[in-house]
């Protein structure tokens, strides 16, 4: 018991400071422990804690034992000893690698958030978004309404999911989209997945953007690949999702996804490529038209048709690994055989939609602001035919007579444009040479020439001398230097002679030629010359054309067309055409015997060559100096076409007439054209009606004055018998006579050549001559005398009016 009281003995606490208690050998951190015999006591001197020697035994009391006092405040100043740390093992690893993962996990998020939050406060409001409009497409359709092309930003017009073949949204969501269905806009998983697939193939395999992503960027934003706009492309993709079905969101990734060449949408690639609508599309080019989204230019069946199947047989086996298709549907696809595609639209159809394109602004008031439909004349079948006549003569005999290039025009009665090929292939060259290109007629103008001439009261009997002439500084001459003497007109203008052409011009002045030609519709600048007379000034194919429209149809201007009607989608009509009552410019007189002349040009003249069996037709040969244009204008009752071959650097071809190759293109185009009809003659049925005596059977002294007496005695000039016109009218006609005027001219091969061996002063097909000015317009200075104009024959009613 006295041991226990010993144990409870208290030491009362002094109030005495720190230092003095460690001078006293304690400090504030020393306590009473038990029963201990032994205290570790400080030593100020040394600075150490010492033992304090345990007391004797005969000690009534045991001493108390002080606790390891607390380090000093010196003490507490050294380095603490390190400690061992403790083994953590591999789960502690695993622990501490979840922990801070999920730690760094919600700094990005938090940094994420922050991003996003950035980067939309630089959008605009989400409730001023709104799908941009499609960019208009203009369907142009031709006479019977098939498709000719599409033109426009997107190059075809939008197709629903449900019209489309139902092979192109399978294939285009199991190449690019396979989880389109299921995420909302934005994908983590195939991101993710894309992210590894990358990582260990070492370059870039899938990307991971989705079909409302892609749709977003290109509805919304730049191609340009920065944070920010993928940023921007996710908020916008997930507001798509939002606001519109997956099939809608689908459809509008269809008919606005780029497809290379231009063709934006399925309906553009599908006529692009395959040259059919997208709704005809089969498997195995639906799977190309899918595998062209990655890379459009480079994975391009006009540009790599191997690449492309490559492509496409990849998108096949996706297709199939998703179950849209079978291993047998596989298999089918691609056994067959590749697409090839030319390197640019095709067709000369294209011309004529170039055309259009080009029309329509000034015939709907404006720009094109929403989808059109516009119906025009173009046969497609005549198309086609124009197009190979031209190919084939090319083909045949182009490159022997260096002839690079050709166009042709084709109207009806109307002006309708029936067939247009503006040059030998569309994909090679898009300038357009029956329509854009003026180029010199030569002797194809002489028709405007000897209409102004019949205007004046000649007629295609009436002679003329041919000779050698001179008007002012210009001396025409025919081509083999060879002259007839006196002919008729019809046989003037049947076998191209220059002379005779160049009188008349003299005789009528050029600006009644001019005016004749303004009245028929050509519109190009005319420069009233001597030369007008063999076609020096340029105009272009189409205007020609249409003019000898005018003889074709009785006399009627011809204005050409090739646009009936523009309708908006909804049925609007914005324009339609209007060819009724077209206003006469020809008396039908006039225009009988002109068809009858012509018609002589292709029996008996310089276009025998485009003879058509059983068809009466009528034209004229042109040729131009040096051989550089070469052409052929001609009709039936049924078409009038024109046909030009020549180089577009203008070089010379070897020596080819406008009744050589453009005659036999026009006979083969002419010929097919005219399958089937039967035939009809021309207006005027090919037969001259003679209103008056020839210039040359004119009585001398004709232009005498004439008394009231002598005309109703029938003796003139101081009973000299007075010859009285003999009036034929229908259908009392004569058929024309064209009359031999040499050897060369007889034969077989067309004669309708600029003449030769001359001077380059005096040459007008010189080519020193051919950019240097045109003989001037006072024509019939000195040289050579030239037939007298028809005198003018005294009426009764002139009589009585003292004239």
């Amino acid at each position: 018991m006295a041991d226990k009281k010993k144990s409870r003995q208290r030491i009362e606490p002094s109030f005495s400071s720190g230092r003095e208690r460690i001078e006293d050998g304690f400090n504030a951190g020393e306590r009473i422990i038990g029963n201990r015999r032994s205290a570790k006591k400080y030593s100020s001197s040394s600075k150490t804690y010492y033992e304090e020697p345990e007391p004797d035994d005969d000690d009534d009391e045991d001493e108390p034992v002080v606790e390891k006092p607390r380090r000093t405040r010196a003490r507490s100043r050294r380095k603490p000893a390190r400690r061992a740390r403790p083994r953590r093992g591999f789960f502690g690893f695993i622990r501490s690698t979840i922990y801070w993962g999920l730690v760094l996990c919600l700094w990005a998020g938090i940094g994420l958030a922050g991003l996003v939050a950035y980067y939309g406060s630089r959008m605009p409001s989400a409730s001023t978004w709104s799908i941009p409009e499609r960019p208009p497409n203009v369907k142009i359709n031709g006479l019977d309404g098939t498709l000719i092309a599409n033109r426009g930003t997107t190059g075809g017009e939008a197709v629903s999911l449900s019209e489309m073949s139902p092979y192109i949204p399978e294939a285009i969501v199991a190449i690019e989209d396979r989880r389109f269905y299921s995420h909302f806009g934005f994908d983590p998983i195939g991101l993710g997945r894309a992210v590894v697939t990358n990582i260990v193939t070492g370059h870039a395999v899938q990307g991971g953007s989705t079909l409302t992503q892609q749709l977003a960027k290109n509805l919304f934003l730049s191609p340009d690949r920065t944070l920010e706009r993928k940023v921007q492309e996710v908020l916008l993709a997930l507001w798509l999702e939002h606001k519109y079905t997956k099939d809608q969101i689908l459809t509008m990734y269809l008919n606005r996804v780029y497809f290379g060449s231009n063709a934006y949408g399925v309906e553009a690639a599908s006529r692009r490529y395959f040259n059919k609508s997208a709704k005809d599309v089969n498997l195995g080019e639906a799977a190309m038209l899918a595998g062209l989204v990655k890379a459009p230019s480079r994975l391009s069946p006009a540009r790599d048709p191997a690449a492309a199947e490559a492509r496409a047989q990849l998108v096949l086996q996706a297709m199939q690994d998703q179950g849209f298709i079978t291993e047998a549907d596989t298999k089918t696809a691609m056994s067959q055989p590749p697409t090839r595609s030319k390197s640019y639209w095709s067709g000369a159809e294209n011309y004529v939609a170039d055309m259009v394109m080009d029309q329509l602004p000034k015939l709907i008031g404006g720009d094109v602001k929403e989808d059109l439909i516009v119906d025009t004349t173009l046969d497609m079948s005549l198309e086609e035919k124009a197009e190979k006549a031209l190919s084939d003569v090319l083909e045949k005999e182009g490159k022997k007579l260096n002839a690079s290039q050709a166009s042709l025009v084709s109207v009806d009665a109307t002006g309708a444009i029936r067939a247009l090929v503006g040059g030998r292939d569309y994909a090679q060259s898009q300038f357009n040479r029956a329509v854009t290109a003026k180029r010199q007629p030569g002797s194809a103008f002489k028709p405007f020439v000897y209409t102004a001439a019949l205007e004046m009261g000649l007629t295609p009997n009436s002679i003329r001398n041919d000779m050698p002439v001179k008007i002012g500084n210009w001396a025409p001459e025919n081509y083999e230097q060879r002259y007839s003497g006196p002919v008729t007109l019809a046989t003037a203008i049947a076998h191209s002679l220059n002379t005779v052409a160049a009188q008349l011009v003299a005789e009528v002045g050029p600006d009644q030629v001019i005016k004749v030609a303004r009245r028929l519709g050509i519109e190009s600048d005319l420069q009233a010359n001597a030369s007008i007379a063999l076609g020096t000034s340029e105009v272009s194919l189409l205007e020609l054309t249409s003019a000898y429209a005018t003889f074709m149809n009785g006399g009627f201007k011809v204005a050409p067309h090739v646009v009936t009607k523009v309708t908006t989608a909804s049925g609007k009509v914005l324009y339609q055409a209007n060819t009724d009552n077209p206003e006469r410019v020809l008396n039908p007189d006039i225009v009988t015997n002109m068809n009858a002349m012509m018609a002589g040009v292709i029996t008996n003249g310089t276009g025998k060559t485009a003879r058509i069996p059983g068809w009466q037709a009528a034209g004229k040969s042109g040729t131009t100096q040096s051989f550089r244009d070469a052409l052929f204008v001609g009709f039936t009752s049924h078409l009038t076409t024109g046909v030009w071959f020549g180089n577009d650097d203008g070089k010379s071809m070897r020596k080819v007439t406008g009744g050589g190759l453009p005659a036999k293109a026009w006979k083969e185009f002419m010929v097919a054209a005219h399958k089937g009809i039967a035939p009809t003659p021309i207006f005027g049925g090919g037969q001259i009606i003679d209103n008056g005596l020839p210039m040359a059977q004119t009585a001398p002294n004709g232009d005498q004055p004439t008394t009231i007496g002598n005309i109703i005695s029938g003796v003139a000039n101081g009973g000299q018998p007075m010859q009285q016109p003999t009036l034929q009218q229908r259908p009392s006609q004569q058929p024309i006579q064209p009359q031999v005027v040499n050897q060369a001219s007889a034969n077989d091969d067309p004669q309708d050549l600029p003449p030769a061996n001359l001077a380059d002063d005096t040459n007008p097909y010189s080519s020193n001559r051919y950019d240097s000015d045109i003989p001037p317009a006072d024509v019939g200075d000195g040289g050579a005398p030239i037939a007298t104009a028809r005198p003018h024959r005294s009426s009764l009613l002139d009589v009585i009016l003292g004239r």
